[in-house]
């Protein structure tokens, strides 16, 4: 059986319900999506629940209903990589890869924000890099403070491949200038 691959799109800070101006599932994600089906790659991108306001446990709802395994690449970007390793901490599965985009863990928004508190604040299962074949963490010269500190928390709980990029900021389309990342497509 074949690799399969879950992309889980990062959390707006403000709430947009129209698919033309909302960004949060865009960027590179479509991109991303169209390359590795045409590659035969079966990819699922699944809009997740208020993500302005992120809750884990509607999160978990929706992504539950694909099915993972070890044939399974996850990929996440920015507060999507939150979620990705604290479900992977809390359900044991095991997977192929997991690759983190512009991983997130502070809460950004301020202590006021309950849902981000709730969402980001959690421990990391170190144990997770027993149950993947491989780790890959993207990040960029030029990406926010609260980003790299992010990055620092994943790497030192989780190991993994580093790959540091320029100027592709926090890997939103407007700081790379592009919805292409074929970089992301070599290390899948």
């Amino acid at each position: 059986m074949g690799i399969k691959c879950i992309i889980i799109h990062g959390c707006p800070s403000k709430k947009d319900l129209n698919p033309e101006t909302r960004t949060y599932d865009k960027h590179w994600i479509p991109w991303i999506k169209n390359k590795l089906i045409s590659m035969g790659i079966k990819t699922e991108t699944p809009l997740m629940p208020e993500p302005w306001a992120p809750d884990y446990d509607k999160f978990k709802k929706e992504f539950e209903k694909y099915p993972v395994d070890e044939n399974t690449v996850l990929i996440g970007h920015s507060c999507g990589c939150a979620f990705l390793v604290r479900w992977l901490g809390e359900t044991k599965k095991k997977i192929f890869k997991l690759i983190l985009v512009a991983p997130w863990k502070i809460n950004d928004e301020g202590k006021g924000d309950k849902f981000r508190e709730a969402f980001y604040t959690y421990s990391i299962d170190e144990n997770i890099k027993k149950r993947v074949k491989a780790i890959i963490m993207f990040t960029a010269d030029d990406e926010e403070d609260e980003g790299k500190e992010s990055l620092r928390i994943f790497h030192k709980a989780l190991g993994g491949k580093i790959i540091e990029l320029k100027e592709q900021g926090h890997y939103t389309i407007g700081d790379m200038g592009t919805e292409k990342f074929p970089e992301l497509i070599k290390v899948i």
